[in-house]
């Protein structure tokens, strides 16, 4: 990856060269709208690819929306209010991570804590290999794969703007020794130009006064990038005094 670019191959959050990295390689591509394809990401001599990308995106685009209306509505607001808000839907991009085997997973991680900047994030896993872990309740619990469906992560930016109602998930991607393995994350987030904070729905100087300060998403998805995954430590940063 080039230096403030979130596309192409190798590892995210890199901010030293002498930081410890994740044991994991990946390819993130944006893929909605298509305005914002950059095509030379795209591993184009790869019979098949783009248009299997192009469908799944497609697909994973509908239940983005499905989602998205749903959200609308438990905070409050008509079905097309957050996508009216988000200046007229989601953007996509998608990443797809491999995890080689280790000799000694114990030592390191695939994929260290952290929460997703997203709106929200689809996650589909492999079948056969157990990674992917959650913190709840202080612990990490492992989120076994079941076949045929999809793990959806509640992200940042939906955070902070049902004001801390709807909390995104602290997770991280353990290794193992014996198998590798993949998976394929969808993001879904709002515009760049964006800004995001609590919905006005969701604030009740009473009850629930307002958590998180108005920020663009763009300067949001700066500050995340520049900093190492420490889980959720980055929002810290947005809160307000009522928090």
């Amino acid at each position: 990856m080039a230096e403030n670019e979130t596309e192409g191959y190798g590892q995210n959050f890199v901010v030293s060269e002498h930081q410890k990295h994740d044991w994991s390689g990946m390819i993130y591509l944006l893929t909605l709208h298509s305005q914002n394809r950059n095509f030379k990401f795209w591993p184009l001599s790869l019979p098949g690819f783009k248009e299997a990308l192009e469908e799944y995106s497609r697909e994973m685009q509908k239940l983005a929306e499905e989602l998205q209306a749903n959200f609308s509505v438990l905070m409050g607001l008509k079905r097309d209010g957050l996508k009216r808000l988000q200046g007229g839907g989601l953007k996509q991009g998608i990443r797809m991570n491999y995890y080689p085997i280790c000799s000694r997973p114990d030592l390191v991680l695939e994929c260290s804590p952290h929460s997703d900047g997203t709106s929200f994030t689809l996650l589909l896993q492999d079948d056969d290999v157990t990674g992917l872990q959650i913190k709840h309740n202080e612990a990490w619990v492992p989120v076994k794969p079941i076949p045929n469906s999809l793990v959806v992560n509640i992200g940042d930016a939906t955070e902070i703007q049902s004001n801390g109602m709807y909390k995104s998930i602290e997770h991280r991607a353990i290794i193992n020794e014996k198998k590798p393995r993949i998976s394929i994350a969808t993001f879904m987030f709002p515009d760049d130009e964006q800004e995001i904070g609590p919905v006005e729905t969701m604030i009740d100087d009473q009850n629930h006064p307002k958590l998180y300060r108005n920020i663009k998403y763009v300067d949001y998805v700066r500050e995340k990038f520049s900093r190492k995954m420490e889980g959720k430590a980055h929002l810290q940063s947005y809160t307000t005094s009522n928090s």
